[in-house]
């Protein structure tokens, strides 16, 4: 058969290799914009946790997530205003992983809309209604995608090597931390790290089996997906100095916002075992190429993390009920050995190293 007697069939959009990647100057941009967003967002949710008989939908935390709102949605309009025809968004002139970042501005728009009808018509939510409000549910879903712009952009950047240092690497960790911060806000009901000392203390206990039963799944939540963000992103690139201590920090900053700083004593003390993990991620060099090292690594990130919790919550609220021996030795390890699990189902074998070749490269300048 003359195989070339048959025209390759064509595509609508050409891949990602053959689109614009954006300059790191647009992604540090796009970064300081999500980022400050996303501490509007966090000040909102304080506001909805702490302030009494909260009745208005005009308040100064939603002018500072709105206007944050509006600066990063300004920019992705300017940066994607080259693929813009005739009303339509042409993918194939914009950069990579910008498109659906343009979209999803229009959701949230439409969103906000909803949010102030939805407020007007039922009132201001508060505690654990905030987080099942349809409104909310879909400004938490099109500012996902919106935050999550430059990890996405620069992991289809393959001219980025698999080591870049943290100084390049920057405004895709401080993305991906932003969004698992975003998701844990909207699973607060099962955040381990927005319980104070005194209430890890007493589920540690034989007090309440229910109870001890709702902080264990919490942890084990509240791990996974600090696991999946650490180790989704070791298989993209080696781990610089600092990750684990972001994330740490930026859900530690979240939680202790939630709960009006009533538990910042296992906030420090999780930002302080973040620093741990970031040791270990130095020395093990997780990769999917080093699988060995991989699961290691997940596994005693969440043994370092989970033993400082409890430990932690002892030495500042005391035995409260003595404690059971079983829970403060056993729980690290099954956040441990749930990591490991988690490590293999995201490599289940032994990869290539990333390819550090490089990519053509259209750097947007002047314009974004």
């Amino acid at each position: 058969m003359d195989t070339a007697a048959t025209p390759p069939l064509a595509t609508d959009s050409p891949p990602d290799a053959a689109r614009p990647v954006a300059s790191d100057r647009t992604n540090i941009v796009t970064m300081l914009l999500g980022l400050w967003f996303t501490v509007g967002l966090l000040l909102d949710a304080w506001a909805h946790n702490n302030v009494p008989r909260l009745e208005s939908f005009f308040t100064p935390w939603h002018a500072v997530f709105y206007s944050g709102f509006a600066a990063t949605a300004g920019w992705i309009a300017w940066t994607v205003r080259d693929g813009l025809r005739d009303g339509r968004l042409d993918v194939r002139t914009v950069p990579v992983g910008y498109a659906s970042s343009a979209v999803a501005v229009v959701g949230f728009a439409l969103a906000g809309g909803g949010d102030l009808a939805w407020h007007t018509a039922f009132g201001i939510e508060q505690n654990i209604n905030i987080l099942f409000s349809p409104t909310h549910i879909g400004l938490a879903a099109t500012m996902l995608v919106i935050v999550g712009t430059p990890v996405r952009a620069m992991w289809a950047d393959r001219s980025l090597a698999s080591a870049p240092g943290l100084r390049r690497l920057l405004p895709a960790l401080v993305s991906a931390c932003l969004c698992a911060t975003l998701v844990l806000l909207f699973l607060q009901y099962a955040n381990a790290l927005a319980l104070t000392a005194g209430d890890v203390t007493v589920g540690m206990s034989r007090f309440d089996e229910g109870f001890t039963a709702r902080l264990v799944g919490s942890m084990a939540l509240t791990n996974l997906l600090l696991m999946v963000t650490l180790l989704t992103l070791a298989r993209r690139w080696r781990l610089p100095p600092g990750t684990a201590t972001l994330l740490y920090l930026t859900t530690g900053a979240l939680s202790a916002a939630v709960t009006g700083l009533r538990n910042m004593a296992l906030v420090v003390a999780f930002v302080l075992s973040g620093v741990v993990v970031d040791v270990l991620a130095r020395v093990l060099r997780p990769a999917p190429d080093r699988l060995t090292r991989y699961r290691a690594f997940a596994g005693l990130a969440a043994l370092v993390t989970w033993s400082v919790y409890l430990a932690t919550a002892r030495l500042v609220a005391g035995a409260a009920g003595g404690g059971v021996v079983e829970l403060y030795t056993g729980a690290p390890v099954v956040q441990a050995g749930l990591a490991v699990l988690l490590a293999v189902l995201l490599v289940p074998s032994r990869e290539s190293a990333p390819p550090d070749q490089d990519q053509p490269r259209v750097e947007l300048g002047e314009h974004g």
